[in-house]
């Protein structure tokens, strides 16, 4: 059975119950866009009550642990199960673990963060993309980081497996360039979500800094991939300036710049 369509563009975001993947979610609403907003957690149902409106774009809720194979086919499924075609996808779902990679993190931790942040991804891809080309409409973006520009001491997996996001929408969206479908990648900095206290990393200097908005973030996401932008380096004026750097400071200097930032007990 398929939805009546609504007359709205649909967009589906991933990590959409807190941080970063929920203002984005509002950013879609704003613009008026039923959404399919996706988290692991049950906070994903308060998240669709928040962001109903009467009268206003259908918010469909959807619990599935992405970090496995059966939670991307399942928020697959729900995503055709609309019957309706994706205009936006924002791929944001991620997670990290702070801590030196020899006896301090998890191995279970480390690779659940490559099953969430890399894994899924390409899964999550390789389903709705497809439709997008045969379409040859639709937006998508990827949620990197600033930590897919350098080596991460005491954030080893994580690091890379944004370097990864980042090759990866990059080379996507070379191939896709003529199709009609657009790729975006978001390079926030530190944001002020609960990724520090999930990561372990809250007694870090990077962890007890400054951070951005999330809010402030995904509205420089939404209009960058409304634009079509290959790249954003959201938030402040000093992520920008880090990015930017990034092309030029050697890979041994930023890895011992990252490690003074998140090497446990830094912050005290």
């Amino acid at each position: 059975m398929t939805t009546p369509t609504t007359g709205r563009p649909l967009a589906v975001v991933t990590g959409a119950s807190s941080g970063i993947g929920y203002e984005l979610a509002v950013q879609f609403v704003e613009h008026g866009y039923d959404v399919v907003v996706a988290a692991e957690d049950a906070a994903i149902e308060t998240t669709a009550r928040d962001l109903r409106r009467d009268g206003g774009p259908e918010v469909h809720p959807v619990r599935a642990d992405l970090a496995t194979p059966e939670g991307v086919e399942q928020l697959a499924g729900a995503v055709t199960g609309q019957g309706r075609p994706v205009d936006a996808l924002a791929l944001n779902a991620g997670r990290g673990a702070g801590g030196d990679f020899v006896g301090g993190t998890d191995l279970a931790d480390e690779l659940t963060v490559i099953d969430l942040n890399v894994r899924s991804t390409v899964h999550l891809a390789k389903l709705l993309l497809p439709d997008m080309v045969r379409r040859g409409a639709g937006r998508v973006l990827f949620t990197s980081s600033i930590a897919a520009t350098m080596p991460g001491a005491y954030q080893a997996v994580y690091n890379a497996s944004k370097s990864f996001v980042q090759s990866f929408a990059e080379g996507v969206r070379n191939e896709l360039k003529d199709s009609g479908v657009t790729v975006t990648s978001l390079m926030p900095g530190p944001t002020d979500t609960q990724f520090f206290d999930r990561a372990d990393m809250e007694d870090t200097r990077v962890g007890q800094g400054k951070k951005d908005d999330p809010r402030k973030v995904a509205e420089d996401a939404f209009e960058a991939l409304m634009k079509g932008e290959h790249k954003v380096a959201a938030g402040s004026l000093v992520n920008k300036v880090q990015v930017a750097a990034g092309k030029i400071v050697p890979d041994r200097l930023k890895a011992e710049q990252h490690r003074k930032m998140a090497e446990p007990g830094s912050g005290d």
